[in-house]
């Protein structure tokens, strides 16, 4: 059981390897204050001047009351008088971090991390993605799969997800069933094809059975306490022109309401075989994102409606056009960027600098399983490494902020759901991490012994990196959403 206190014990010195009270069985949030470490970022953090926003209180308290809606995050010396009897929870010598949001995953792909292809993306799609996803028709499977799905992005923790679903309706609702048994957040959609290789027969569809199921599957689990619905083409080699123009038409109806839009934009750009080459021939488009912008007709002309916007998330953007980042700008289209995955398809490194230039929300994504890490944090590690290996004056040393941002503010924002979670203002829910350092010896050893600068600002931001590298699912003592300990649900 945590350690209780009151506002008024005496404190004691707390060392990051000092163990710290397991978390107890039905330890919700409701009515506490969580003394620990705070890490955030302000909620108006823009990529490129996180560490301006960066809030680190490292005595910290985050109030939440009966709702799961925090009340005060701020010093622990300062609560307000009106949450001194609220429960305290006692984790000095850990961290309180927002939880993770993950802006790209594939539900369908679980069990096929580190599958091999010999070969980039089109080849890996045809010889490992294709078949694996196939076996999904299989409710038993589907459901396996489901309940692995939602323990491994608890173990990680992952509160909320934009999720690339399957093809099959019965599968696609045993992972909203999954997800709401286990408290977590999830937007996801049926993997909609209606054109592909042989490979992809058994997840092929006709345009008028995709619309079909992709308008029941919003009708079914769109606008849920925890979840809602994407229309999800799985890029535009796998549809027709005739299929982006019935998208364009349903997302047309249902935006309104709120309803997402994901998909995969230029990824690979191989010559001529490459993914982009292939759209830009296939369609005869100036730009690849000219094809979900309703410009899909020889020319780039105008042939139905834009799925672009607030609520829109497309992955990857490594290699996109001046032109198109400013679109996606202009439209509030959201980038989730994964730097796992493309080092794993060698599919080269999103222009940082270019993409941040362009004011374009970028946000972390596993790729999960081209992404070969369920963890964000991970992720953050691989995307400060390949950032800082871009040629000549596009290298660039992230600030730990950045990388915080990216992986909880900014995905939170491409969910248009920033006023919600995200960090951890008061009036967002309670969707959290506890991390405890003592749990992994590499991890607590480096936070107590490790050399920081004597400029506060240099020393605070070598702690956030070094917490950020280092964490591993042992060190999370903690996942909650709304206040809920889903953690325990796992």
């Amino acid at each position: 059981m945590p350690a209780q206190t009151s506002p008024s014990s005496t404190d004691e010195p707390v060392t990051a390897t000092t163990p710290i009270a397991a978390m107890q069985s039905g330890t919700d949030l409701a009515r506490t204050v969580s003394r620990a470490h705070l890490f955030h970022l302000s909620g108006d953090a823009v990529a490129g001047r996180a560490a301006q926003h960066l809030i680190s209180v490292p005595d910290g308290a985050v109030a939440v009351d009966a709702a799961g809606v925090i009340v005060y995050s701020g010093p622990y010396d300062q609560l307000p008088q009106e949450y001194s009897e609220y429960r305290v929870l006692d984790h000095r010598g850990g961290f309180i971090l927002p939880g993770f949001v993950d802006a790209h995953m594939h539900y369908p792909q679980t069990f096929l991390c580190n599958a091999y292809g010999g070969g980039q993306l089109l080849e890996w799609l045809e010889r490992c993605i294709f078949p694996g996803e196939s076996r999904y028709s299989d409710p038993e499977y589907a459901a396996v799969a489901a309940e692995t799905f939602c323990r491994n992005r608890i173990a990680v923790g992952t509160t909320a997800a934009m999720v690339f679903g399957s093809a099959f309706p019965v599968a696609q609702d045993a992972l909203f069933e999954a997800s709401v048994r286990h408290g977590l957040r999830i937007v996801s959609g049926r993997g909609i094809q209606t054109v592909g290789p042989s490979s992809a027969d058994a997840l092929i569809t006709d345009e008028d059975t995709a619309i079909e199921l992709a308008a029941d599957e919003v009708l079914r689990w769109h606008g849920g306490d925890l979840t809602d619905v994407a229309l999800v083409p799985r890029f535009s080699l796998s549809v027709t022109r005739r299929t982006l123009t019935a998208l364009g038409e349903l997302y047309e109806s249902v935006r309104g309401q709120g309803v997402y839009f994901h998909s995969h934009l230029s990824e690979n750009d191989r010559p001529v075989t490459g993914e982009v080459a292939a759209v830009r021939a296939a369609y005869e488009v100036a730009d690849y994102l000219d094809t979900y912008d309703g410009r899909f007709l020889p020319g780039s002309d105008k042939g139905g409606h834009s799925l672009l916007g607030p609520r829109s998330i497309l992955a990857h953007a490594v290699h996109c056009t001046d032109r198109e980042l400013a679109r996606m700008a202009e439209t509030g289209t959201s980038i989730a960027h994964c730097p796992t995955s493309q080092l794993f398809l060698g599919s080269g490194t999103m222009p940082w600098r270019r993409t941040v230039a362009h004011g374009v929300t970028i946000a972390l994504g596993s790729d999960v399983g081209a992404g070969d890490e369920w963890s964000i944090a991970r992720v953050a590690s691989d995307s400060y490494k390949v950032h800082m290996s871009e040629p000549g004056a596009d290298a660039i040393a992230l600030d730990p902020a950045e990388l915080l941002l990216s992986a909880t503010l900014a995905g939170a924002r491409a969910l248009d759901r920033a006023d919600t979670f995200g960090n951890l203002e008061v009036g967002r829910h309670a969707d959290l991490l506890v991390v405890e350092p003592a749990r992994l010896e590499s991890l607590g050893r480096s936070l107590e012994w490790a050399v920081r600068a004597d400029d506060e600002q240099m020393a605070t931001a070598q702690t956030l990196f070094a917490l950020l590298l280092g964490l591993r699912p042992e060190a999370i003592a903690g996942v909650y959403v709304r206040g809920v300990c889903v953690s325990e649900r796992a």
